[in-house]
């Protein structure tokens, strides 16, 4: 007969027993816990008929070359980190929460966990879903872009995400390698003879002799790169450089531009790898100095990234890894105070059929973005750290003066900086540049941005001083 205490004690030995056995079975999962990655790549290009770059005239007429989503996850000990880039103009607002909430459905992961870069090509589109229900609201469907089409777009890249997943190899080794870009940046701020300082250098400032002959300024020269290998094959890259990346644009013809050339050509060297582009924080950085506009100097701009593409690789240098760690801050910018950018003159513009179209949709964009403010819904600042290596993205069109901030702050490592992660804001100036009298109507944040952006580095980057 069993009394209270043995059975009791019975019960206890089972327990102890089950959980011996769980631990177990899990301890080899934890013992070789190990990195792996998946790479995937989808069309995305936007059909006949559909606008550019928010709000250019000239709708598309015929597609040059095409659009892409290519992107990889990683997976491994902690949450996956998704990472894709889009060659699309800006995703703004509840388009981008779309984008990543989607994809990290698929992945098992968090919305922060999954950093959606446009390349901000002006040949492709700009995306915001409650910018286009409020121009919906006024008798404009699909002025700003195609909901349909983009819904689309995001089924298709969480399928190759989904697909992708089941096919991850090992990552073994991660490299860092960089080389300097010639001819290609310039900033948009130039010093004029008479002292006079002007952001006047444009995409297409090259056929202007004086503004082509000035000195290129402030600039990021290098390109970098990190590579994830599974023992000696290369599984991808992910690269970075800092440009505006226009060469002729805006007469309806879709295309990925310089970037997306140097990337194709990079991928057909190298078809066992998948070659990821991101573009670095280039708000007041084009390729002005260097470039008139003709599909030549296009041509040209593509040769000196994809040769550099060639010289990071060369560079690269192999380092073990076993995992990750993901940091995210969350980074509040006030809204741009001009009276033009107020509730009610916003909505003026946008209820006015006499506006020209392109003001009524930057209105609608305004107001998105007024109302996300509103609501206090700040942006996602995330940081995908590889240990020898730091991928930060930050938002819309910060300036090139954010990433080398990003880069001092931990000198002693390798640090890449996309921008154009969600892109509500627009420009976004360093403190110097709004000294200097920096303005544009594709600006929607306030004056005071810099030291809020310096705090969300710190914090992603642990700066500790």
């Amino acid at each position: 007969m069993l009394t209270c205490n043995s059975v009791s004690t019975i019960s206890l030995r089972l327990k102890l027993a089950a959980v011996g056995l769980v631990l177990a079975l899990l301890w080899p999962q934890v013992a070789d816990a190990q990195v792996s990655l998946a790479t995937f790549a989808v069309d995305i290009t936007i059909p006949v008929g559909h606008r550019c770059m928010g709000i250019l005239p000239t709708k598309v007429r015929q597609i040059d070359d095409p659009l892409q989503a290519v992107g990889l996850v990683l997976l491994g000990p902690d949450e996956p980190v998704v990472v894709v880039a889009l060659d699309w103009c800006e995703v703004r607002n509840a388009a981008y929460d779309l984008w990543r909430d989607e994809l990290a459905k698929v992945a098992s992961t968090t919305r922060q966990r999954v950093l959606v870069c446009s390349l901000h090509q002006h040949d492709a589109p700009v995306t915001d879903n409650r910018a286009q229900e409020l121009l919906d609201e006024v008798g404009l469907p699909g002025e700003l872009f195609d909901v349909d089409f983009q819904a689309a777009c995001i089924a298709d890249t969480a399928a190759a995400l989904k697909a992708a997943i089941a096919q991850a190899q090992p990552v073994t080794h991660v490299g860092i390698g960089q080389g300097q870009v010639e001819k290609v940046a310039s900033n948009r701020r130039v010093e004029y003879a008479d002292g006079s300082v002007r952001f006047d250098r444009q995409s297409r400032s090259g056929a202007d002799s004086l503004l082509a002959k000035l000195d290129a300024g402030e600039i990021d020269p290098w390109l970098k790169s990190i590579s994830f290998f599974n023992g000696e094959q290369e599984l991808a890259v992910l690269s970075c450089y800092a440009t505006h990346p226009m060469s002729s644009y805006g007469q309806g013809a879709v295309s990925a531009d310089f970037i997306g050339q140097a990337r194709r050509r990079r991928q057909v060297d190298t078809p066992g790898t998948l070659q990821v582009y991101l573009t670095g924080c280039s708000g007041d950085v084009t390729a002005g100095k260097y470039n008139d506009g003709s599909l030549a100097a296009r041509g040209l701009l593509a040769d000196r990234l994809y040769q550099t593409m060639i010289v990071a690789a060369e560079q690269t240098v192999r380092y073990e890894v076993d995992g990750w760690t993901f940091r995210c801050a969350e980074l509040t910018l006030p809204f741009h105070d001009g009276a033009e950018f107020t509730r009610e003159a916003m909505s003026k513009v946008l209820r006015d059929p006499q506006a020209k179209m392109d003001q009524r949709i930057l209105a609608a964009m305004g107001l998105s973005s007024l109302e996300r403010v509103e609501r206090g819904q700040p942006i996602d600042v995330p940081c995908l750290d590889l240990g020898v290596a730091q991928l930060v993205v930050l938002p819309g069109e910060a300036f090139v003066g954010y990433q080398l901030m990003a880069q001092r702050l931990r000198p002693k490592s390798f640090v890449m900086v996309s921008g154009y992660g969600e892109c509500w804001t627009g420009y976004i100036p360093t403190q110097s540049a709004m000294v200097d009298g920096f303005d544009h109507g594709w600006r929607w944040v306030g004056p005071e941005c810099e030291p809020l952006v310096e705090e969300a580095l710190k914090q992603v980057l642990e700066v500790t001083k």
